[in-house]
């Protein structure tokens, strides 16, 4: 007879050779090391440290060091309400999620080929942005409908027009209740984007037709993405998205509310910020349930997440390949349904064969390599993340009031109220990019003055009127254009001469600094190396053909040789002199420092070297 088996947990204990550590441990440690930096003084009480190291999202949840315990939230288990953990019992196991390519352009050959390249290499449903109804006939010529699920997105164009013409074609070929798809209808989205757009109700009929006649498709996107793109906060973003999803719950109340919420598609940002990403994701499922749920039952969310424009740059694109993958990373650890990485060459124009072969690589690298589907949820548990979730939810839900106490998501739209809210996290945003506290690699961070410029042929230009579009690298961007322009003008870029004071290992720190913040805005250092007097660093600076100067060395070197440099560097010609660190010394411009606003000293010198048209 086989021996019973023992009903005892087997536990294995990973650490049990060190001896366990207490929080009180953990946080001495870090008080010693922030004394040791001098980030707190030597009399600062326990715990100083630590709290140091909080810091504080721009949705105001403080994020902290470390996490010893799950909030008490609802978390429940996968395909059951809250639906935090995901949205279906077995989530996105094994085969993966839904690899969405988003197709933007006119020409209707081109996006039919494109479309067909995609479908045969990976990916499983295309978002057409921007087709016109008399050419989607030819441009889903080669897709079987019933196979390949289609996405519509009219742009500024008419939605029901296209939705019109995409079940018109799904009826001539016969595709009946097999269709799949999103017929991409969103009044409300189309209005925080442009401003205008029709009546919230303008959507029944055709959804309508669709609960009846094809149990696969969805009538209607709720895109949170205006709200994203603004610079809006992501708790903004589910308040918003939660009011939008409301407003379309009221007009489709007739086909009950487990119908009604089938029809809705929800489009969300996924950034490079891995862990905001991931809760924000899990917060969305737990909030439409809760809408739902007080409507008279729980639903699940079905969610599309998108590589966050406002992320990607036009400078150093090849950057944007790890922004795309984090971005997907994130989805997919977040249980989106669908997940749209965009090409890295997105923000420069349309798209090449080559990097819609990247993108969609991406995201197969994910699922079939890194086998990132084969787990439901799996930053469920995690103290951090559970505690982000929660949090991001209730700041959503208390946004969410704010608009419904506003009238509606149209009326706090219409109103200016999303606006204007928004606008307080743009500000602060603008700010972190002004003074690099949010870097931007390739841009205001090791910035490469003679990359080789990736240019591609300009889409369309999208129309405007509503919610503005932010993008962090925007700023320098335009420095680096118009510093390209002095180039192509003049034979040379604009310059700012480094008085390098001391010997190399005294001024290496801080003219390096000085040069990543100076090329951030293309301007070109001139260095002029090892200096022992005054008279060197003045002979050096008469060559550099710049009236801009700044001081590079020590503390110590300073107070010994920088108020002489000064005066020399002014009788040399120098019109316009800066000091590396922080200074009260007379004599000076101004300083550049960490978390200086970096574009007003870039604007400066700009202008104090003779370029100073389109100063900002």
């Amino acid at each position: 007879m086989p021996e019973a088996e023992s009903s005892e947990v087997s536990v294995l204990p990973l650490a049990a050779e060190f001896p366990a550590a207490t929080e009180a441990e953990w946080t001495a440690l870090v008080d010693a090391v922030l004394r040791k930096a001098k980030r707190i003084g030597e009399d600062a009480p326990e715990g100083a440290g630590v709290e140091k190291l909080v810091r504080t999202s721009p949705d105001g949840i403080a994020v902290r060091p470390l996490y010893t315990e799950v909030p008490d939230a609802p978390v429940g288990v996968p395909g059951a309400a809250p639906f935090v953990r995901g949205a279906t019992i077995d989530g996105p196991v094994p085969d993966g999620w839904d690899v969405r390519q988003r197709h933007t352009g006119t020409d209707a050959d081109d996006l039919r080929a494109a479309v067909l390249a995609d479908l045969e290499n990976g990916v499983t449903s295309v978002w057409l942005d921007g087709v016109a109804p008399a050419d989607l006939p030819h441009v889903l010529g080669d897709v079987l409908l019933d196979l390949a699920p289609v996405v519509l997105d009219a742009g500024a164009g008419d939605q029901a027009a296209l939705a019109e013409a995409f079940l018109a074609l799904a009826a001539e070929r016969g595709t009946g209740e097999a269709l799949l798809g999103t017929l991409g209808l969103d009044p409300v989205g189309l209005r925080a984007r442009t401003g205008d757009g029709p009546a919230v109700d303008s959507v029944v009929a055709l959804a309508e037709r669709v609960a009846a006649d094809h149990p696969l498709v969805r009538a209607v996107v709720v895109d949170a993405l205006p709200v994203h793109t603004a610079g809006g906060s992501d708790a903004q973003e589910l308040g918003f998205a939660l009011a939008a999803g409301l407003e379309y719950l009221r007009v489709l109340e007739p086909l009950g509310v487990p119908t009604a919420s089938r029809l809705l598609e929800f489009r969300l940002a996924a950034s490079a910020e891995q862990f905001p990403t991931i809760a924000k994701l899990r917060a969305a499922r737990r909030l439409w349930a809760r809408v739902t749920e007080a409507c008279g039952s729980p639903e699940p969310m079905a969610t599309h997440a998108v590589a966050s424009p406002t992320m990607y740059t036009r400078r150093d694109p090849y950057v944007n390949l790890l922004r795309g993958t984090l971005a997907g990373f994130s989805a997919g650890v977040g249980g989106a349904d669908a997940v749209t990485v965009a090409p890295f060459d997105a923000a420069l124009g349309a798209a090449q064969p080559f990097s819609r072969r990247i993108a969609r690589n991406t995201q197969a690298l994910l699922v079939e390599e890194s086998h990132l589907a084969r787990v439901i949820d799996p930053a469920g548990g995690s103290f951090y993340v559970e505690s982000l979730t929660d949090g991001l939810a209730r700041a959503a839900w208390a946004f969410f009031q704010e608009i419904e106490a506003a009238g509606g998501a149209v009326a706090a739209l219409d109103s200016g109220f999303v606006a204007e809210r928004t606008a307080e996290v743009r500000a602060r945003r603008e700010r972190d990019a002004a003074t690099r506290k949010r870097p931007l690699t390739g841009v205001s961070e090791f910035p490469d003055l003679d990359e080789k410029p990736v240019e591609r042929e300009p889409l369309p230009e999208r129309p405007g009127g509503g919610l503005p579009v932010y993008r962090p690298a925007g700023a320098y961007e335009e420095f680096r254009d118009r510093s390209d322009a002095v180039l192509a003008e003049t034979g040379s870029r604009p310059r700012a001469f480094l008085a390098t004071l001391g010997p190399l290992a005294a001024y290496t720190a801080r003219a390096g600094f000085t040069r990543n913040l100076l090329q951030a805005g293309g301007i070109e250092p001139v260095e002029a190396g090892p200096t022992e007097t005054a008279a060197d660093v003045s002979a050096a600076f008469t060559g550099a053909g710049t009236p801009v100067a700044v001081l590079c060395s020590t503390d110590r070197i300073y107070a010994e040789r920088a108020a002489e440099t000064v005066a020399a560097l002014r009788d040399a010609g120098a019109t316009h002199v800066l000091l590396a660190g922080k200074s009260d010394l007379e004599g000076l411009d101004g300083t550049l420092h960490a978390g200086c606003d970096a574009l007003a000293v870039i604007d400066a010198v700009f202008e104090n070297a003779g370029h100073q048209e389109g100063a900002r």
